[in-house]
């Protein structure tokens, strides 16, 4: 069910429809509008907008044609970004919930293995379910991220299920710097 297969690079106008579905919230699913939208090697940077609310995303969404992994900004919090896969389930959702909370890894190239929890989360009227990961050293990781080739996740769908995804980090380092900026200059 949740099993993702590689594909070549997502258009970037996908990837941005992606991309506005994503917001971090807990009620029920929302699209933001998207805007100023660059291009990062294999990431993007981007700016989520709904009414005043504003959110900075920096995301690769080239690696599998039904995912993408994103590493948020929010004003207030601009130094603690949170990260999140999105995966397309190919189907509304009708509830919003924890579906899930599994052991998770993420390492970069053969760096530090960051262990923590993978939170499975769907939202009603969403077609796809989020993966919000709960880690001790999240600035870490992301410093991490700015400097490697890599990024690996592990999720332990049941004790002998696990699930792997593979993300290039080529623009990373580009495309969070920007979002971080702009997330910046929103809260001054």
């Amino acid at each position: 069910m949740f099993t993702s297969k590689p594909k070549p690079a997502l258009p970037v106008a996908a990837a941005l429809l992606l991309a506005t579905l994503l917001p971090h919230i807990t009620a029920t699913a929302a699209v933001y509008n998207t805007l100023d939208a660059e291009t990062h090697g294999q990431w993007q940077s981007l700016t989520l907008a709904l009414g005043d609310e504003r959110h900075y995303r920096a995301l690769e969404a080239s690696s599998y044609s039904d995912s993408l992994f994103s590493v948020n900004f929010t004003p207030g919090a601009c130094e603690r970004p949170w990260l999140e896969l999105r995966v397309d389930l190919g189907e509304r959702q009708a509830e919003s919930r924890v579906a899930n909370r599994v052991p998770g890894d993420l390492r970069v190239d053969h760096e530090t293995i960051h262990s923590g929890t993978a939170e499975f989360i769907t939202e009603r009227g969403d077609s796809g379910f989020y993966v919000q990961f709960l880690l001790e050293e999240p600035a870490l990781l992301v410093e991490e991220m700015r400097r490697g080739e890599t990024l690996r996740l592990r999720m332990m769908r049941a004790e002998d299920d696990p699930w792997f995804m593979v993300f290039s980090l080529a623009g990373a380092a580009e495309a969070m710097d920007r979002a971080r900026r702009q997330c910046h200059r929103d809260i001054h």
